[in-house]
């Protein structure tokens, strides 16, 4: 098979490589699309690893593992496979752990499905498995009745950041402050209004001023920063009142800045393959269902031509800030 190796100047090889073999439980799936993360060429450039980073599989099961009985070759199934190790998406074949691939159901399509695996499960991790917000899941939401409980999403229109939403108004929490850029208009077709949720602009010049206004003056405890980086967690730093709750999602950002009262948590969706199998089992099943019955949308996409011949414009245009919102 061909696959995909990025080296840590983002230049791109393909090669020829062997088809993987699943282990007893392992699903190797035939790509049909591979979704694409800021991740993709940010840790080729933080580690060096000369390696096929896809981690986002949408395709046709080829073959399963021994004590695989929930997937069978020909099902259409998407799946994350376990960062930095071999098997990755940018290949004709990708392996995965049948805990952390879902069938796709049949209203939505492979390019489509290619946009869940990564971003949607480090939004459920961020939003459930960290004991910092450990909200109430989707299936056992606030009641109807339950007193407002402002979120601040920061990065509200990037992939994790939309699932976020997505998510946290199943589990109806409310107001969302979702601050965004370019892809304002997309953020508001996620938000309920009615139930006093609010868009910033973080392009405002004073982003803290808009979060405080959005919030009617009041603090916020909860607070989820889909970017953590160029000052975002320092902005919501400003507006938290006790006892504040925030996690972010780069491990290699420095959070010295944040106040010493603010709880934080780093986001680690790595998790999943590890301490949280189950979390990701549950997670994973849940998304098809909510995919199904149109209660969770895929993020905005864009097809980049060349097969896996496209992989290098897909990294280098992703570090050049050039992927907004897709």
């Amino acid at each position: 098979m061909r696959e995909a190796i990025i080296h840590k100047d983002l230049q791109v090889e393909i090669i020829d490589s062997l088809i993987p073999e699943p282990g007893p439980d392992q699903v190797v799936t035939k790509v049909v699309v591979s979704g694409s993360n800021p991740k993709d060429w940010k840790v080729p450039e933080w580690t060096s690893q000369t390696l096929n980073h896809g981690d986002d599989i949408a395709g046709i099961v080829h073959k399963v593992g021994a004590n695989v009985t929930e997937f069978k070759p020909g099902d259409r199934v998407a799946a994350f496979h376990e960062m930095v190790t071999p098997g990755g998406s940018y290949a004709e074949y990708a392996l995965s752990w049948a805990y952390t691939t879902f069938h796709i159901p049949n209203n939505i399509s492979f390019e489509e499905a290619s946009t869940l695996p990564l971003a949607s499960m480090t939004a459920a991790v961020g939003l459930y498995q960290s004991s910092t917000l450990s909200l109430p899941p989707p299936w056992s939401p606030h009641p109807p009745s339950f007193p407002p409980t402002p979120l601040i999403i920061y990065g509200a229109s990037t992939a994790v950041g939309a699932y976020a939403l997505q998510l946290a108004s199943l589990s109806n929490v409310h107001p969302i402050i979702a601050v965004a850029g370019r892809g304002i208009p997309f953020v508001r077709t996620l938000l309920d209004e009615s139930k006093g949720d609010k868009v910033v602009d973080y392009r405002s010049g004073n982003v803290v001023a808009e979060l405080k206004k959005a919030l009617g003056g009041e603090g916020v405890r909860w607070a989820f920063d889909a970017v953590s980086e160029r000052g975002s967690y320092g902005y919501i730093g400003e507006v938290m009142r006790p006892p504040p709750k925030l996690t972010t999602v780069l491990f290699t950002s420095d959070y010295s800045a944040l106040p010493p009262h603010i709880q934080h948590s780093q986001t680690s969706v790595g998790s999943v393959h590890k301490d949280a199998q189950d979390f990701g089992y549950v997670f994973f099943r849940y998304f098809s269902r909510l995919l199904a019955d149109g209660r969770l949308r895929p993020h905005p996409h864009e097809v980049v031509p060349g097969g896996l011949g496209g992989v290098e414009t897909v990294v280098r245009r992703g570090k050049g800030g050039r992927a907004g919102c897709v």
